[in-house]
């Protein structure tokens, strides 16, 4: 056999062992490695197959490769030794894997039936796999996903790597197997055809139809091109007479071609097996000799032996071909491997390192609130969301809600003067607005008959709180000094030419009730922008959304607490506006009433003007007495009107500046006790213990695949280390 194989040119032994120490390692679970896979149903002949190739017989009730995977590998050693080990199955717990360990596997001189049936029932024992003759799936498992590890080293070995695989089966065993058993093998033998580096030999008796035998469908469904798919037919003495020309068709490619071919061999039969004395290869070699068409079919298309030596050279040239590409996908898997751990963060499976995890996280949210607060968007690629740009939203929003107060604020539209009806424009600067307001969401159309009060949409989990969306009406450009007439007269006193204090509050709360829903839609788009803001940046630094969950739950009590005490000082700011005495120190109030009564007078003067003289436009002496009298009540409705006017422009303006400065600034932006404060270092050296494991204990299914990710990494790592 040495001298057979060395003549096709086998790749390096080294690099054939590398790939033997790569499964041995557990990686083949990780990466698909080079690999032979003799598959078939239970009646194929597979195990018999399998026999040829160890090169003796195996005791028949040792359960060998019928519930479990094999790895059968042979080296070539100066000693002859037959070692035993289990490599754990993919999905194997910590406890079966120390079982597995324990048991440290086995080693023979030779592989004497009696000894290795000893053995076999140590196997099943600990891999927990039900024997035939227990009668009953209840003793264990019927099926392991554990593989056994067969090595047999010696002088004439060559080297060569198979895994056998169950048989698939269709029907149950009463006691013994269940429907669930054959979706089990088949799903296990599956997951074997579906590596793309594997040959499998696909073993089928040439008694039957192959056109018929699910495990050749089951090959051409992964290998439609039969490029790793070789062929064996068993049970040729079986062939009907006259049935074995379709078998040579096969075995000469003219039938079912595969790149690979086929290969017949000749298993001993039931009554040949009990002959201990029996010779399997002179059995086969008098068989293929004598036996008409077999004796003319080419000698490296038939026997057990030169099947062995073709799959040495399969496995030679699937070796050389792929082994570049192991060691590649082992280092990239590796990469991937540790960073998905460490996108896990740091392990919290102690109070120490729980508390370490959310200060850290704590001190990351704050070095965010921070840069957004202070505009250094530039220094974090967070930032790219327009949404976080906190202090730009908050700025335009200002803007919009002082834009808003001022020209929809006000119930009635002001006038100059009684004798052109002119509308109140000293705040002309004001009524542009240029605050790029589509940044933050839909701003009313100052043409329109209606606005709304709120610029974002809400957030569901705190829209209770919040003022609900509204649309008003724009200011009544006309009526006000019928309004202010009516006004007066039901209010009037005794007085002469004057009126009383309580004129100018019942006015004012009139004139100002559209202050109240859009002061709170513009706190309400606040408290929205800053939840949006918190929600949004814990999504970005905790990547377990089960410890932003249980975070947000532990900070929403206060959360909310402080969002209703920027909205409360809304109301606050809004009772002492509307429902207080009005009342200002500012010197604006004068010198806009001053203005107001000034532009009044110049209206009516100027209807009695000239130009036609050198001093330019002048009003003459005579023609002031003739102005039209006006009566008491009128005078004092403009005296009202003026006053009122002057009054409500000092003190909208004092009202925006103090909701932006005091309930949204200080209360949710800026102050030391805003939303945005919350979560902090101090914070998280408050919590208890029991609340550390509650946010930050890792779940369960986070533990398994940070266990998961470190048992791939370790053996990533030591393939890496076998591939150097």
């Amino acid at each position: 056999m040495a001298m057979e194989g060395g003549k096709y040119g086998l790749a390096d032994p080294a690099s054939l062992e590398k790939i033997d120490k790569l499964f041995a390692c557990g990686v083949g679970d990780i990466v698909n490695l080079p690999q032979i896979v003799v598959v078939g149903d239970q009646s194929s002949g597979k195990s018999s197959v399998l026999e040829g190739m160890i090169g003796f017989p195996l005791p028949r009730d040792s359960g060998l490769c019928t519930r479990f995977a094999t790895q059968i590998i042979f080296k070539r050693s100066t000693k002859t030794m037959i070692s035993v080990s289990i490599i754990p199955g993919v999905d194997a717990t910590e406890e079966h894997k120390a079982n597995l360990q324990a048991w440290s596997g086995r080693e023979l001189d030779v592989l004497d039936p009696a000894a290795f049936k000893l053995i076999m029932d140590e196997v099943h024992e600990v891999m927990g796999v039900s024997r035939p003759q227990d009668g009953s799936p209840s003793a264990g498992s019927t099926f392991s996903r554990d593989v056994l590890r067969l090595e047999i080293c010696g002088p004439t070995q060559e080297h060569l790597s198979v895994i056998d695989v169950p048989g698939i089966f269709k029907n149950t065993t009463p006691g013994l197997t269940t429907k669930k058993d054959i979706s089990l093998v088949r799903a296990m033998v599956q997951g074997y055809m579906e590596n793309p580096r594997s040959v499998m030999l696909t073993v089928i008796p040439a008694n039957v139809d192959v056109a018929t035998q699910e495990i050749l469908e089951m090959a051409v469904d992964v290998d439609p091109d039969g490029k790793r798919t070789l062929g064996v037919l068993t049970k040729p003495d079986l062939v009907d007479h006259g049935a074995e020309p379709r078998v040579i068709d096969l075995l000469e490619g003219r039938a079912y071609p595969l790149k690979l071919g086929w290969h017949v061999v000749r298993n001993p039969g039931q009554m040949q097996l009990a002959d201990d004395s029996l010779n399997r290869g002179s059995v086969e070699r008098d068989f293929f000799s004598i036996s008409a068409p077999w004796k003319d079919v080419d000698l490296d298309k038939k026997g057990i032996d030169a099947l062995r030596v073709r799959i040495q050279v399969v496995l030679s040239d699937l070796v050389r071909q792929e082994f570049p590409k192991v060691r590649q996908e082992t280092l990239r898997k590796l990469t991937s491997a540790k960073d998905k751990l460490g996108h896990l963060g740091t392990e919290r499976d102690t109070t120490e390192k729980q508390l370490l995890y959310l200060v850290d996280l704590a001190s990351r949210f704050q070095r965010k609130v921070s840069l957004s607060i202070d505009a250094k968007y530039g220094s974090d690629e967070l930032f790219d969301d327009m949404d976080l740009r906190l202090a730009s939203l908050v700025s335009i929003r200002n803007e919009q809600f002082s834009g808003e107060l001022s020209r929809h604020g006000h119930e009635y539209q002001f006038l100059t003067s009684e004798a052109t009806g002119k509308v109140e424009d000293h705040e002309e600067e004001e009524d542009s607005d240029e605050s790029g307001v589509e940044s933050v969401g839909d701003s009313s159309s100052d043409s329109g008959v209606t606005f709304k009060i709120r610029k974002l949409i809400e957030c569901e989990d705190i829209e209770e709180i919040l003022r609900p969306q509204a649309e008003l009406a724009n200011a009544n450009t006309t009526g006000i000094s019928r309004w202010l007439q009516g006004v007066f007269r039901s209010s009037r006193g005794f007085e002469l030419g004057t009126f009383g204090s309580a004129v100018l509050s019942s006015t004012l709360k009139v004139q100002s009730r559209k202050w109240t829903p859009i002061a709170l839609g513009y706190i309400s788009d606040i408290v929205t922008m800053v939840h949006r803001f918190i929600d949004r940046v814990l999504d970005a630094i905790c990547p377990e959304k089960s410890v932003k969950s249980e975070l947000i739950s532990a900070l929403w009590d206060n959360l909310v607490e402080r969002y209703t005490k920027a909205i409360d000082h809304v109301q606050f700011l809004l009772t002492v506006e509307l429902e207080g005495t009005p009342m200002t120190v500012n010197h604006y109030f004068n010198e806009n009433l001053q203005k107001c009564r000034q532009n009044r007078m110049q209206a009516r003067m100027s209807k009695l003007s000239v130009d036609n003289c050198k001093h330019g436009e002048v009003v003459r002496l005579q023609d002031i007495n003739n102005t039209h009298p006006m009566s008491n009540t009128e005078h004092v409705v403009e005296d009202v009107h003026d006053i009122l006017c002057s009054y409500y422009k000092v003190a909208r303006k004092r009202f925006v500046d103090n909701v932006c400065m005091q309930a949204a600034d200080h209360f949710l932006i800026n102050g030391p006790t805003t939303p945005l404060a919350l979560l902090s270092p101090t914070f998280v050296s408050g919590l208890s213990a029991e609340q550390l494991e509650n946010i930050a204990g890792e779940d369960q299914g986070t533990r398994r695949r940070r266990m998961q990710l470190k048992k791939e990494i370790a053996s990533l790592e030591e393939a890496r280390k076998i591939l150097k």
